[in-house]
């Protein structure tokens, strides 16, 4: 896929959302300051990825580890989230975008999941793109939850143990249907994936960049894009330059 200002371009694109913390204590405010201005950067990414033609945007919203937070920040979280749900439905439905959610739903408030539901139900004919939200999600749990499932099959003997696969996994996460990330960017420099889309991250691309969460705009999403249209993705096979050169060789 290409769009009029790259090559080639993620289907799937998934971001870690790090560093509204770290912006606001630099600048003398609350924390909640910084997640503030976090959900700008999430409406300036949405739109941009909209209008470049990605398929599938999946930001990192909140995960099982954030419950440890204190309480009024997840108190606050909870409420931003809420709020973006209530102020973005509109846009969503002006451009065609299907809210979609991955984790532990049923851990919310029961307003949010209540408006989640809403939104992702009004939403559920859109067809431009995918935004797909993780909240209370851990990669882990997610994996557990899949083998659960599939044991419980294999005990009411939907599924035999030797028909257990890569893809029957993949079938019971909770991403079943949306296809594995190609580029995972994650702001703030931090070096990790915190527990984030394991499995289905296995050959997605990586890129990190120093810049917090809040500062991130259509400027360093570009950077991303144009760094991952530079990578060949060989998928454990040897690259075209070698795999020529081994043919030049041989003739």
């Amino acid at each position: 896929m290409s769009s009029p200002e790259l090559a080639k371009i993620p289907r799937h694109l998934a971001v870690i959302m790090d560093g509204n913390g770290r912006w606001a204590r630099r600048r003398g405010m609350p924390r909640i300051m910084g997640h503030r201005q976090g959900v700008k950067a999430v409406r300036q990414t949405v739109t941009a990825c909209r209008e470049l033609g990605i398929e599938v945007l999946t930001l990192y919203a909140f995960s099982k580890e954030n419950w440890n937070r204190p309480k009024d920040e997840v108190t606050a979280l909870m409420d931003l989230l809420y709020e973006y749900l209530e102020r973005e439905l509109n846009e969503m439905l002006k451009n065609g975008i299907r809210l979609e959610a991955i984790g532990e739903i049923d851990q919310l408030p029961q307003k949010v999941q209540e408006k989640l539901a809403a939104v992702m139900e009004s939403t559920s004919s859109n067809k431009e793109m995918i935004l797909n939200l993780a909240l209370s999600y851990g990669g882990r749990a997610e994996i557990a939850r899949a083998v659960q499932k599939i044991a419980q099959k294999c005990v009411a003997g939907e599924i035999r143990p030797e028909e257990i696969d890569e893809n029957l996994v993949a079938s019971h996460l909770d991403t079943a249907g949306l296809p594995d990330p190609d580029l995972i960017i994650r702001t703030s420099g931090e070096m990790r994936l915190s527990n984030f889309l394991l499995f289905q991250s296995a050959y997605s691309e990586l890129y990190i960049t120093s810049t917090l969460w809040p500062d991130f705009d259509r400027q360093e999403l570009m950077k991303a894009l144009k760094e991952f249209e530079r990578r060949e993705r060989r998928f454990g096979r040897i690259g075209r330059s070698f795999a020529q050169a081994c043919t030049a060789i041989a003739s």
